[in-house]
């Protein structure tokens, strides 16, 4: 349909995971050299594609994507000398969605991308298998790095002269630290 009736004076490609890695270059030799105008990819297109008179980018469906993917499939365009665009399309995103696609209106730059993705995903849990989301041990904010040393510190100080926390000045914490592995691991004897 876009190379019969949207765009019928230029010619489409197609890149897709299920091509032989053949069809893939051609498609891209293709790409590269003009004589495909538009390429219509799947997220295959994320990495590996250096083509620098690519301008446009349209996301459809970009609700399904976290951040560090929508950045890097900005990144294919704009690296040559014609200025860039990123179209970003979802038919009905969810709060969270917005807030990424906001994000990545706003930032240009990984890092703070990075920054912002960890703060709506969640860092999983440090000592736990979960990869994101909020952890269920939650001590301080990451920006906190002042303090947590601090309590690092207070932390060795205490379990090097009571490693099994079992003074009495020290019930509350045990308590809390049964309580936190029961959290994670189930019930704890």
């Amino acid at each position: 349909r876009l190379s019969t009736q949207v765009f019928p004076d230029l010619t489409v490609g197609l890149l897709h995971g299920r091509m032989t890695l053949k069809e893939k270059e051609l498609v891209m030799e293709s790409f590269r050299e003009g004589s495909l105008q538009i390429l219509v990819a799947t997220a295959v297109v994320e990495v590996g594609v250096d083509v620098p008179n690519a301008s446009v980018m349209f996301i459809d469906g970009a609700d399904r994507f976290g951040l560090a993917q929508m950045h890097q499939f900005r990144g294919r365009v704009g690296r040559g000398v014609h200025q860039s665009l990123c179209i970003l399309m979802a038919e009905k995103p969810g709060e969270n969605a917005i807030a990424r696609m906001d994000a990545l209106r706003k930032n240009p730059s990984g890092l703070s991308l990075a920054e912002i993705d960890l703060k709506l995903r969640g860092a999983g849990d440090y000592i736990g298998t979960r990869q994101s989301g909020k952890p269920l041990f939650k001590v301080a904010q990451i920006e906190d790095s002042d303090l947590l040393a601090l309590a690092r510190i207070e932390a060795t100080k205490i379990l090097a002269s009571d490693p099994e926390l079992k003074e009495s000045s020290n019930a509350l914490l045990y308590e809390k630290y049964q309580s936190e592995l029961e959290d994670l691991y189930g019930q704890v004897s």
